[in-house]
């Protein structure tokens, strides 16, 4: 009977790991594991006007607001999968309900990012998008930084 519990409880740690895992993901676009993140890399090296850096600011402070709430909403789906995994013990439909609903956060995670990263790509100019569009493809791949 140990066992069992034992492997229920692993079974919820991993299902909310895998929704964090994925939210990570998503968070790659925005904090890559560079020296520093996308963010930091538009203000440091991409020589941006005075405009540029308030228009970006307004488009940061917005996106983390949205961030914030759609990370509340992945680990809210999480609590309801580990609630349904210790409801049923199984992969019955309400597991497979709350998975479907963790998968459907995330999309909504990634999603929200992709548009940041195109709203920020807006404001530069098309020889900043260059190296924004490189720095956001190696965070993508992990391609090293030269």
């Amino acid at each position: 009977m140990k066992t069992k519990k034992y492997q229920i409880v692993l079974l919820i740690l991993l299902a909310a790991a895998a929704g964090m895992l994925g939210a990570l993901a998503a968070d790659r676009w925005i904090t890559s594991d560079s020296e520093y993140g996308l963010h930091e890399f538009v203000h440091r090296e991409l020589d941006l006007s005075t405009e540029q850096e308030t228009q970006l600011g307004d488009i940061e402070q917005q996106f983390s607001a949205e961030h914030s709430e759609l990370q509340f909403a992945l680990r809210a789906a999480n609590a309801r999968l580990a609630r349904a995994m210790d409801d049923e013990h199984e992969y019955g439909p309400e597991v497979a309900a709350a998975i479907d609903e963790v998968h459907g956060r995330m999309g909504e995670l990634q999603k929200s990012t992709v548009r940041h990263v195109f709203t920020m790509r807006n404001v530069l100019t098309p020889a900043q998008q260059r190296k924004f569009d490189r720095q956001v493809s190696d965070a993508l791949t992990g391609a090293p930084r030269e």
